[in-house]
C-alpha cells in the first residue's frame, strides 16, 4: 500500500505484505491502516489529510528466483524485485525503476541498498533475487 499526495507527489506512507498467508480484504485493510499510522520515515496522517492523497495498491504474484547469469535482464516496469541475504530483505515494486529512471542494474543496486546490503550485492551467491508482477490499482 502506497500513500501518496496528489499535488507534489510526495510519499506519505508505504507498507507491504508479500506472504499469501491471509484473505486479501484483510491484508489491505491491515497495511492501509499501517501506511497512514506506522511508516516510521513519517508522521501519523491526519484525518483531514486523507482526501489529499493518492492511494496506490499493488497486489503481487508469487516471487520467482532468479538466477544470478539472468539478473541483469530484468523487464523494467514489468518486474519487481525482492532481495535476501540472511536476515536483511527488501522489495521493490516494479514501478519504481520506471518512476526513477532505473535500469536492470541500477534497480538491483537500489533493492540492495534498501535492505541494507552493499548495492552490488546482488552479484554475490549468498543473495537469493526473486521477481514478481504486480496488479496495481489506484484511487
Amino acid at each position: 500500500m502506497t500513500l501518496e499526495e496528489k499535488e507534489g507527489h510526495d510519499l506519505r506512507g508505504c507498507i507491504g505484505h508479500i506472504m499469501d498467508d491471509r484473505p486479501l480484504g484483510e491484508v489491505v485493510r491491515q497495511v492501509a491502516v499501517s501506511a497512514a499510522r506506522s511508516d516510521p520515515r513519517f508522521p501519523p496522517v491526519p484525518l483531514a489529510e486523507l482526501g489529499a492523497l493518492r492511494i496506490e495498491i499493488s497486489v503481487l504474484t508469487p516471487p520467482d528466483g532468479v538466477a544470478p547469469s539472468e539478473r541483469p535482464h530484468l523487464v523494467i516496469g514489468r518486474d519487481g524485485l525482492l532481495v535476501r541475504r540472511g536476515r536483511a530483505q527488501a522489495v521493490l515494486l516494479p514501478q519504481v525503476a520506471a518512476e526513477q529512471g532505473f535500469g536492470p542494474e541500477a534497480f538491483l543496486n537500489a533493492v540492495c541498498h534498501k535492505a541494507g546490503l552493499a548495492p552490488a550485492s546482488w552479484r554475490e551467491p549468498d543473495t537469493h533475487v526473486f521477481t514478481f508482477r504486480a496488479d496495481v490499482f489506484v484511487e
